[in-house]
This record gives C-alpha cells, structure tokens and sequence, in this order.
C-alpha cells in the first residue's frame, strides 16, 4: 500500500503524485512502473475524489496509472492512462473519465504528452489499415493482403521518420529521448542510425543504467554486421534459456519439455498489427511441418487484464499450438530473458535446445523447415 508522502523521505529519486477524479467514479488506483528491471505495483484508496503515490526511481520510467488492478481481472475500456515517472513532484486532474487528464508540474509530462499526440493519427491510421487487413485476409484476397501489408509498413515507416527520430534529436536532454529510443524507436534494424540517435542523449542520460544497457544492446548489434535488431541478443548456437511459464488454462509449460524436436519460440500479442499479419505464415508452416514433428510454443505479450482479448486473437487467428503467458505486456517474465523489446520475434530450436535460426518471417520460416525435413 502507499505510504502517505509526508513519511518518505524527500531524496533526489522521489516522485509524487497527487490526484484528483472529477465526475469519475473510482474505489481504488493502481500505479506499475519498473524499478531496477523489475516490475513495482503500487496502490492507494481515493478518498473524497483524491488519491496519492510516493516512491522511489532507480532510473526515469514510464508507468501506467489504472483505477482498476492491473493484474487478476479485466480492465476496464478508459481506466487506464500512461504517465512518465521523474523524480519531483506533479499533479493529475482526471474529468469525466479517467483516461481524459490533465497532468500540471511536470514538463517531461507535457512533453510527453505532446510526443504521444504526434503519434495518434499514425497509430489511428494503423487501426483503420489493420480491419482492412483482418477482412482482407478473412476473405482470402492474398493480392489485397499482400497490398495491405506494403501500406502498413509504410505507416509505421512514416511515423518513425516523422515523428518518432525527429523527438529523440530535438529532446537530446530530456529522459524521453531514451525512454521513445527504448520503446519506439527498437523497432529499427538500422543500428547505426539508432547509435547516432543514442550519441545525441546527454552524458547523464547515456551514463544512466537504462542508457549502458541499451548501449550495450546496440554495440552487440553493430558486432553483428549492424543489419539486425539490436533486440536479437540471443545468439544463434547458444542453448535458449529455459523457462516455465503458464498455458490459457493455468497449466505450467517449460520449454524444456519440447527437447526432441525442433520448436518455433515465438513472441506476440494480440494487439500487435505486425504479429497478426505474420500468423497466417505461421499457421501454414504449422500446418505442413507438424505432422513431421515440428512444435511451436507463444508467448503472449499482452496487456495486463487482456486474457479475453489473447484468447480470441488465438482463436481467430487459428493458433493450435501451445500458447503461454503471464500478461504483463513488455514485462513478460519470458520476453525479459529473451532480452525482447520488440516483437514479433521468434528463436528456432533444433531439438538438442540450441537455436539455430531466429527473426524467421514471411517464407523465411517455411523454407527453413524445407530444408530442416527435406530428407
């Protein structure tokens, strides 16, 4: 539970947060945000309209600030609002519902605020091309399916060079610039460009632990002919790291258990455009190399309180095979030791556990498995 502000010590990594709901009805509001690689669920009782969250950062950090729990039930449409941790103090209003805010004493607030406002008709743009692309693809209509993937890509292009590269340059001192280059930017394969983003970020910001550590990702990616993701660290002939996670009914799966055959590791989410749209090739792969002792396990990198929506995106999407989740968005326990920030993302296991491909999409997959079961 919160501790009231007036008994934490005021030091240089403190935030607070004062809020007040007007024509809101809410009980309680729940805060998560990441301290020190892990995940930090804070809560406090509205009182009288009002409510109130202290604490400490090790790093800057985006938070989601909901007025149901983020974890166990269904949250809620409009209960949820993102916010930018920093140390200091700032105040939210939220009016008539509780996503609409007003959010006073923080430029890194407003700026963000600002940043995410540049990216809205990008992300409504993607929205109105994904129903397109999910009627495309219900009817059939490749030619049309294979048009719509173009015009999707150019949409997350245009945002990147619009929106997303031109805020890091121009906010080369603020804690976004590395919290959009962590987030938004990763989506790049283009690791030189994204250096050069990283080598505008202030001495303070680059010498932060979040700062080393993307660094580190992006000099791992230069290695590596500075062509792929500085996401993909997980190198091709290692053994992937075993882990245990749950199924959609509650039964615990560890990746492990596959060892004798070779296994897709694939990591989505149903609210990912990119993801939906890479399906159907996985289903297919699916479809023809099972019988031969092909396997695939997901991990769902979907939103706390979106089990109902995982479960239909597998259901509408056709995906039979073992899927495995424990809801919590980019702080998949998997996803964080697989080192993913941006998805989709799949390693290929060859059945000693050592993986031997990864990144595998469109035919790529498929013809990896040709020639795995060409004998």
């Amino acid at each position: 539970m919160t501790v009231p502000a007036g008994l934490i010590a005021q030091t240089s990594n403190t935030f607070n947060i004062t809020g007040q709901l007007k024509n809101v009805d809410a009980s309680w509001i729940y805060l998560t945000y990441t301290k020190s690689g892990k995940r930090v669920m804070d809560s406090t009782k509205v009182n009288n309209g009002a409510y109130a969250f202290s604490g400490d950062l090790a790093d800057n950090t985006g938070a989601s600030l909901l007025d149901a729990r983020p974890a166990g039930m269904m949250v809620r449409s409009g209960t949820s609002v993102q916010v930018f941790l920093v140390p200091g103090s700032f105040q939210i209003t939220h009016v008539d519902s509780f996503s609409n805010t007003v959010i006073t004493g923080s430029r890194v607030n407003t700026e963000y605020k600002e940043y995410q406002a540049e990216l809205k008709p990008y992300q409504d743009r993607q929205r109105a091309f994904f129903t397109k692309y999910m009627e495309a693809r219900k009817n059939n209509d490749t030619a049309a399916v294979k048009a719509l993937k173009k015009e999707g890509d150019g949409i997350t292009q245009e945002a990147t060079e619009k929106v997303i590269y031109p805020f890091i340059k121009s906010h080369a001192t603020s804690p976004l610039a590395l919290y959009v280059l962590q987030s938004d930017a990763t989506r790049d394969k283009n690791t030189k460009m994204l250096q050069s983003l990283f080598d505008m970020l202030s001495d303070e910001i680059k010498n932060s632990a979040a700062g080393k550590a993307l660094q580190a990702k992006l000099l791992a990616g230069d290695k590596a002919g500075g062509s792929v993701s500085m996401l993909d660290n997980m190198s091709i002939g290692g053994t992937a790291p075993d882990f245990t996670q749950n199924d959609t009914g509650g039964k615990p799966v560890t990746l492990s258990s596959f060892r004798g055959k070779y296994v897709l590791l694939d990591f989505w989410a149903s609210w990912c455009a990119p993801c939906r749209r890479e399906n159907p090739n996985v289903v297919k792969a699916y479809t023809q190399y099972h019988p031969k002792g092909f396997d695939i396990l997901s991990v769902s990198l979907d939103k706390p309180g979106d089990k109902d929506k995982w479960l239909k995106a597998i259901q509408d999407d056709g995906l039979t095979w073992t899927q495995v989740s424990d809801l919590q968005y980019f702080d998949n326990a998997v996803a964080k030791q697989y080192g993913i920030q941006g998805i989709p993302q799949n390693f290929l296991i060859d059945p000693q556990g050592k993986i031997i491909a990864k990144g595998l999409r469109g035919d790529d997959l498929e013809k990896k498995l040709e020639e795995i079961y060409k004998d």
